[in-house]
């Protein structure tokens, strides 16, 4: 490699002690040469996503993490409770990389026409291991960014643009017409709201806050119904009415919204229905939960007929399902809008050592709207 290239550099890990305490620390770890099908990413830019927090915190409680170390190798320790620690067995004593995605220049390439291509270029990589000053990526995982695209253009090019083409896709899959999103003002809703609206997909929005709403209308969303007003169920049945969506992602988890949504969607079906049934609608009402903003347990009340349904639903087995050729062509779309379509905005940029400080932790940490942090792995303590 050049000699431009460090030997160690930087990168970021979450430990699991036997102690039942989680370590984030920055290991100061070899830069490899890349294999005959992998390039080399100098990392200049991450983002922490909600699906990152998971990897990162390890169901520690953040609340209670005490910082030591040095300013540019800092320490986070948090305790991990019981019920958390239970399925953290295999993690436990293997510290672990951290961040699914990010993007940087490749500076240096294996052997292969495909690996070579790309030398010199800037490149979003969904690799995995991404908060690290240099990561080595197979060249299947890398998207090469258009002419004039920077490394924080296309940092976070993978996990929310291919969520939501992976929601549009199973919409189409499974022969729904209009969508249901809820935390609709976060990064990822405003891209779906975008996309809706490009496409024509009717969508209903669902928010908590009268300036979440706001912001959706004036980036030109129809429906937004705010799930902590007075009249939601009425607001949320006449958007289904007006839409028909039978189909519903959502992020929040826990609560009663899942239910809500099940029970808003019944009304419309039934309001357009012949007859009664003792059994409800005939129409299959469908949510999928991707998102954990609650962590509590998911309530049910059941008020909408027979045919419904609640799952899981994660773009890694959505992908899997389209295949490769379909994964392609949704990578050429994110690509083509990546500036504007699939462009995302962040609250802060932050260091490595910056992004494990208790204040940066506490504003990330959150998973709220408006809370997305990004990491300059270049940048000093």
């Amino acid at each position: 490699m050049s000699a431009e290239i460090p030997a160690e550099a930087l990168a970021l890990r979450s430990l699991v002690r036997s102690d039942q305490m989680l370590e984030l620390f920055l290991d100061m770890v070899p830069v490899p040469e890349p294999g005959p099908d992998e390039v080399l990413i100098k990392v200049e830019a991450a983002p922490l996503n909600p699906s990152d927090m998971g990897l990162l915190f390890g169901g520690a409680d953040m609340a209670a993490a005490v910082a030591s170390g040095s300013a540019g190798r800092p320490v986070i320790t948090a305790p991990i409770p019981d019920a958390a620690m239970r399925g953290l067995a295999g993690r436990v004593g293997t510290p672990l990389p951290v961040g699914n995605e990010g993007a940087g220049t490749v500076v240096a390439a294996g052997g292969s026409p495909a690996a070579r291509a790309l030398l010199g270029k800037v490149v979003a990589a969904a690799g995995g291991g991404m908060y690290a000053q240099y990561r080595p990526v197979n060249v299947a995982l890398c998207l090469e960014l258009p002419a004039g695209a920077t490394a924080i253009d296309g940092a976070a090019s993978f996990v929310n643009p291919m969520t939501v083409l992976g929601m549009v896709e199973t919409m189409r899959m499974e022969n729904h017409h209009a969508l249901v999103h809820t935390a609709a003002a976060s990064n990822l809703g405003q891209m779906l709201n975008r996309v809706c609206i490009e496409r024509q997909i009717p969508l209903v929005n669902i928010v908590r806050k009268p300036e979440q709403e706001a912001l959706l209308r004036t980036a030109g969303a129809v429906h937004v119904c705010n799930s902590t007003s007075a009249g939601f169920m009425a607001e949320l049945t006449g958007a289904l009415r007006a839409t028909g969506a039978t189909l519903a992602f959502d992020a929040i988890g826990g609560g009663r919204l899942a239910s809500q949504i099940l029970t808003g969607m019944e009304a419309a079906a039934s309001a357009a229905a012949s007859g009664y049934s003792r059994y409800g609608s005939a129409v299959h009402k469908q949510v999928y939960i991707y998102g954990s903003l609650d962590r509590g347990p998911t309530e049910l009340i059941r008020s909408y007929g027979t045919a419904w349904g609640i799952g899981g639903w994660l773009l890694t087995p959505f992908l899997q399902k389209a295949g490769p050729a379909r994964v392609a062509q949704l990578r050429d779309q994110v690509a083509a809008g990546l500036t504007t379509t699939f462009a995302s905005s962040y609250t802060a940029q932050v260091s490595l050592p910056g992004a494990m400080s208790l204040e940066a932790i506490a504003g990330y940490g959150r998973q709220a709207t408006g809370s997305k942090y990004l990491i300059i792995p270049s940048r000093a303590a």
